[in-house]
């Protein structure tokens, strides 16, 4: 059992495979659903992955559990999930919980600038007062 968060990470990253961009690019042409669990104010600043779904970490298990009241129904089980954060952290630990929830397709895309730096398309935050 893990006892420290660089464990528990250790533990996500051998559980839930990581995958390049153009790997994930593939993945998305053929209707991955593709997760960006950063908090808000990271989206805001810096956009998401073109299709990308926002649902923070702290509220991943209340969207992705068909059984919450809270449940996006854009949560399929029998669909690959992607998962990305800021550094692939809270991606793989995301990655995890899916797992734990009964999604056995997920996949980290680890961090949102390496999807940036290899040229994947991103939707740009509306400019305040726009």
């Amino acid at each position: 059992m893990a006892t420290s968060v660089k464990q528990m990470i250790a533990e996500a990253n051998a559980a839930v495979p990581r995958i390049t961009p153009a790997e994930a690019r593939d993945m998305i042409r053929n209707g991955a659903l593709v997760i960006d669990v950063r908090d808000a104010p990271e989206v805001e600043k810096s956009g998401r992955v073109e299709g990308a779904v926002h649902v923070s970490r702290g509220m991943l298990e209340f969207r992705a559990d068909p059984e919450s009241p809270y449940h996006d129904k854009k949560f399929d089980r029998a669909k690959p999930v992607i998962v990305y954060c800021a550094s692939g952290g809270r991606s793989a630990l995301s990655g995890r919980t899916l797992k734990d929830l009964g999604y056995d397709k997920v996949f980290n895309l680890g961090a949102f600038k390496d999807w940036v730096d290899a040229g994947g398309e991103v939707v740009l935050p509306i400019e305040p007062g726009m």
